[in-house]
């Protein structure tokens, strides 16, 4: 019943049936009323009509904070994608999102937006309960970025257009930009809503149709703000959300003939994958947003008790699972001994629990295997004679808690120094001079992000453009504006998101070019 229900109400998404479990589990946060809503749901598909497909195999989904199943969702498998992907084929060819004007395009668009700032509050709770992220943050930093970046290409909508070309000769020459057809995308556990946004709003504002692969661990908020969207207006078959596996659904969206376009968000190593699978089906294009070890340079004028707080943010943000992170603190020589004493004392007031409790900075990492990765690495940092300031073990025995660690003598060969640890782990390292420190900062196989903290315009002007990286904050970390692009140099990924150049991820060029009989002029 709770299948037919949820049909009904998101009619034209395509995920697979979630059967809830108990309501309180998210009792601690005082979110029965949540759990409550999560009952009338299921992620039963629908296409043509409302209908519960056969449930094959389930996989749970879990609370981080206790490890406690929340609900069992079923397991979509390369026919549940060639379902999306037929139903996303016959929306683009058939149905009528790519033949709407622009502008009705964007008001369906800027009704979502009204409705995620309506539904914020659950939205907000379902996303700190499937991640673990705290939920002040998810209300007060994401829900708002989320709606904003909405608006914000629903404003494009209407903006995008060709040229008129002068040719040398009697002709007529004019640029068309069409939507590329059908896009595949495959979104992350870390920012689950925020990632939907980043792919979805671009997608739909240039007219194409969807088929989005949610994390596997984090399904939930996919649903339900695909909800909204049909509920703002969305036609049937636009948007088709699969829940699954990445070796399963994953790849077999990324491998799908029928696929115009892949855009993904994670790892390099499946980011790799996922570009051998396009590249081998029908050569479709990709667009990665992949890992990072994002260097944070405080220069020997910085204010040290600012930049201690700065840089605390730019690691630890989201339980430091964030694929910008500053996750190497390079501190000059003059002012190391100084940083690292208060980085620690800031690390020690770090406020780790609940992420539903007001005031908490940390939640628990997404999983077991997050949890024992971050723990392997700490491991391996205390094996290389860097020295463990504070931290370094987990909290308690049940959820996936990890207390905040600091890592000052951190050497640029230790893998801690190298690797992507995607937790709350910081290491200090020191540097000498500016030319030293370029240098260092650009040895990693990544180049996603940077940050840079002085008062010395000049230094700040050759930092930024010695910095091999998509994005250099200067005095400032994690700024993720609607229009700022994002993207990485190197093994951090191909072409950028946000802002206007995301919009020519899912756009054709087209030259159209007409003979002039005796044309009054050229």
């Amino acid at each position: 019943m709770a299948a037919r229900r949820f049909s009904g109400v998101i009619s034209r998404s395509l995920s697979l049936s979630l059967r809830p479990l108990s309501s309180s589990l998210i009792s601690q946060g005082n979110r029965c009323s949540l759990g409550r809503e999560v009952e009338r749901f299921s992620t039963a598909a629908a296409l043509e009509e409302p209908i519960t497909p056969p449930v094959r195999k389930t996989f749970p989904t879990l609370d981080p904070r206790t490890g406690e199943v929340i609900a069992n969702v079923a397991e979509g498998d390369a026919e549940d994608i060639d379902r999306a992907v037929a139903a996303a084929r016959r929306a683009f060819d058939e149905g009528p999102w790519p033949k709407m004007t622009a502008y009705e395009r964007s008001r369906i668009l800027l009704r979502f937006a009204d409705l995620l700032d309506k539904h914020s509050d659950d939205l907000a709770a379902l996303e700190a309960w499937n991640s673990g992220k705290p939920y002040e943050q998810a209300l007060k930093i994401e829900l708002p970025t989320v709606s904003r970046l909405f608006r914000y290409y629903a404003g494009w909508a209407d903006k995008i257009h060709g040229l008129t070309v002068p040719a040398d000769g009697p002709y007529h020459v004019q640029t068309l930009h069409e939507p590329i057809g059908v896009a595949g995308q495959i979104v992350p556990w870390n920012f689950p809503l925020l990632m939907f946004a980043w792919k979805v709003g671009p997608a739909l504002a240039t007219g194409n149709t969807i088929v989005l692969k949610a994390a596997e661990q984090t399904p939930l908020t996919a649903v339900y703000a695909a909800k909204l969207l049909h509920e703002a207006g969305l036609p049937p078959g636009v948007l088709n959300i699969v829940s699954g596996y990445g070796p399963t659904a994953g790849a077999a969206l990324a491998s799908h003939m029928d696929v115009d376009k892949i855009a993904f968000t994670g790892s390099t190593d499946t980011g790799k994958i996922v570009q051998e699978l396009a590249a081998k089906s029908n050569l479709k294009p990709v667009t990665l947003e992949l890992g990072g070890k994002s260097p944070f340079i405080v220069c020997e004028d910085a204010n040290i008790d600012r930049a201690v707080e700065l840089a605390h943010f730019a690691l630890f943000f989201n339980q430091g699972q964030c694929c910008a992170a500053g996750s190497r603190t390079f501190v000059h020589e003059r002012v190391y001994d100084e940083f690292v004493e208060k980085a620690k004392a800031r690390a020690l007031r770090r406020k780790v629990g609940d992420p539903f409790q007001k005031g908490i900075e940390q939640g628990p990492q997404i999983d077991s295997e997050q949890c024992e990765k971050i723990l392997r690495y700490i491991k391996s940092g205390i094996e290389s004679n860097a020295t463990l300031e504070c931290g370094g073990d987990r909290i308690g025995s049940k959820g996936y808690y990890i207390q905040p660690t600091v890592f000052s003598n951190v050497k640029d060969d230790m893998l801690i120094a190298q690797d992507e640890i995607f937790g709350p782990v910081q290491t200090i390292l020191k540097f000498k001079d500016v030319d030293e420190v370029i240098k260092r900062a650009n040895m990693t196989r990544y180049g996603l992000a940077s940050g840079v903290f002085t008062k010395n315009i000049d230094t700040a002007n050759k930092l930024t453009r010695g910095l091999r990286a998509g994005t250099v904050w200067v005095n400032c970390f994690d700024v993720f504006d609607a229009a700022i692009p994002f993207g990485g140099y190197k093994m951090s990924g191909i072409g950028r998101e946000k802002g206007i150049y995301s919009l020519h991820n899912y756009l054709q060029v087209k030259a159209v070019v007409t003979a002039l009989e005796n044309p009054a002029w050229l």
